[in-house]
C-alpha cells in the first residue's frame, strides 16, 4: 500500500498545479455568487482527469477508483469542492460494469473528450429517502420506449450535465418476490428530456451545491437507454453507491488536510499573551488528534478502493471509510474554526466556506447513523433495526 501511495505523487502534483490556477479567491467568489465553477471543471475535463475511470479504448485514462479518489482528495485539499464534478467519477461504474458495448461506444468517448457530461444520478425521492426499494417513480414499457412518471429530489448537477442515470420501478413493489427486485436503470439524455416530460426546481442550500427537485410527467426514453437487464437496477446501482461513498471519503480526507494545514499555519503565527497560541497544548492536542483521525480514515479509503478495483465486495469498507472520513474532516473543521476565533467566521479566510461544505457529509450521500445501522446488521450480525 505504501509503495502504491508513492506512485500517486505524480497525480497529486498535477492536480495541485491545476488547482493553483484557481485559488481561494476563485472558489470564494463562486460560493458567494451561488455559481458553478465552470472554468475549473472545464480545465479538469481538458486535462483528462474527469475521464480517469474510462478505459483507454474509449478515450479515457483507464485508471482505477484508487487514483480517482486521489484526484478528488487533492481538489479538496487545494481548497476546491469536488462536489461540483465528482458525479462523473462514480457514475462511471454503472455504465462500465453493466452497460452494453453499443452504449459504451455511444457515450464513453464523448464523455472522455468532454463533449458530453455525465454528472447526475437520480435515485432519492421525497417520500422514501434512503429507503430506495420503496421508490415510486415508474417506467412503463410501451413499444420500443419507456414512459417515466414520478418525482426525485436532491438530484445534483442536472443543470450542468448532459446525461443522467435514473433508477425507476419497472415492476410494482407488490408484484415482486423481493423488494429489491423490479427496479431498472436508464440513461436520460437531459438535453432532450428537460421541458419535454422532465421539469426541475432548483433548491438553494447552505453549501452552494447545485441540486434540484425533478418532476417526470410522461417522459419517453428509448428502450436502448435501459442499462443491463430490466428489474436488476437496484443491484447495479450499488456499484455506483459504493464508488460514491468511497470518493466522498477521499474528499473529506482532502478537507481534513486542508483544515489541519490552515490551522497549523494560523496558530503558529497568531500571538496572544506574547506567545504563539500553537505553543499551548490545549490548542495542539485537538489539531493533532484530528490529523491522526484523517490519516486513519485515509487507510480505510485505500482498502475500499482496492477491493472495488479488484471487483470484490466492498460495501462495508466503503461505508466505514465514508463515516471515518466524514467524522475526521468535521473534527478538523471544528478545530480550525475554533482556533481561528472570530477570523474563522470571516469569508476572506475561507474557513467558514469549507466548514459548511464538509458538514454536508455527516448527512449525505448517506447519514452516519445509517452507516452504523448497516455495519451493525451486515458486519456484526445484529438484528435488523428497521
Amino acid at each position: 500500500m505504501f509503495e502504491a501511495q508513492e506512485q500517486f505523487q505524480e497525480i497529486r502534483d498535477a492536480i495541485k498545479d491545476l488547482c493553483s490556477r484557481f485559488g481561494d479567491e476563485y472558489f470564494r467568489r463562486i460560493d458567494q455568487e451561488q455559481g458553478y465553477p465552470a472554468e475549473f471543471v472545464a480545465a479538469l475535463t481538458e486535462a483528462g482527469w474527469l475521464a480517469a475511470l474510462i478505459p483507454e479504448e474509449y478515450g479515457g485514462a483507464g485508471l482505477g477508483l484508487t487514483e480517482a479518489s486521489v484526484i478528488m482528495e487533492e481538489i479538496n485539499r487545494a481548497g476546491g469542492n469536488s462536489g461540483a464534478c465528482h458525479g462523473q467519477m462514480y457514475n462511471m461504474g454503472t455504465v462500465l460494469r453493466h452497460g452494453s458495448e453499443a452504449q459504451k461506444q455511444a457515450w464513453l468517448p464523448k464523455i472522455a473528450s468532454g463533449e458530453l457530461r455525465l454528472q447526475s444520478m437520480a435515485v432519492t425521492e421525497p417520500t422514501t429517502g434512503t429507503d430506495t426499494t420503496r421508490i415510486k417513480t415508474t417506467a412503463v414499457k410501451k413499444g420500443d420506449r419507456y414512459v417515466i412518471n414520478g418525482q426525485k429530489v436532491w438530484i445534483s448537477r442536472v443543470q450542468h450535465s448532459d446525461l443522467m442515470v435514473l433508477l425507476a420501478r419497472t415492476t410494482p413493489l407488490d408484484e415482486v418476490r423481493k423488494k429489491s427486485e423490479g427496479m431498472s436503470i436508464f440513461m436520460v439524455d437531459l438535453r432532450e428530456a428537460i421541458d419535454h416530460g422532465l421539469s426541475l426546481r432548483p433548491i438553494t442550500n447552505m453549501v452552494n451545491h447545485e441540486t434540484n427537485e425533478l418532476f417526470f410527467e410522461d417522459l419517453e426514453i428509448p428502450e436502448a437507454n435501459l442499462i443491463g437487464e430490466e428489474g436488476k437496477g437496484f443491484k447495479y446501482i450499488l456499484d455506483g453507491l459504493n464508488a460514491e461513498r468511497t470518493l466522498i471519503a477521499a474528499e473529506c480526507i482532502g478537507d481534513g488536510h486542508w483544515f489541519v494545514d490552515r490551522v497549523c499555519d494560523y496558530v503558529g503565527e497568531r500571538v496572544v499573551f506574547d506567545r504563539p497560541i500553537g505553543q499551548n497544548q490545549g490548542v495542539q492536542f485537538p489539531i493533532a488528534r484530528a490529523h491522526i483521525n484523517v490519516e486513519a480514515a485515509s487507510l480505510m479509503r485505500y482498502q475500499a478502493c482496492s477491493l472495488f478495483d479488484a471487483g470484490r465486495s466492498c460495501g462495508a469498507q466503503a461505508n466505514m471509510a465514508k463515516l471515518l472520513a466524514a467524522d475526521a474532516s468535521w473534527e478538523a473543521a471544528n478545530a480550525c474554526l475554533q482556533f481561528h476565533g472570530g477570523f474563522g467566521f470571516a469569508s476572506e479566510y475561507d474557513v467558514e466556506r469549507k466548514f459548511r461544505e464538509t458538514r454536508l457529509y455527516q448527512v449525505a450521500p448517506i447519514s452516519t447513523n445509517l452507516i452504523l445501522s448497516y455495519v451493525a446488521q451486515h458486519v456484526l450480525g445484529l438484528p435488523r433495526s428497521f
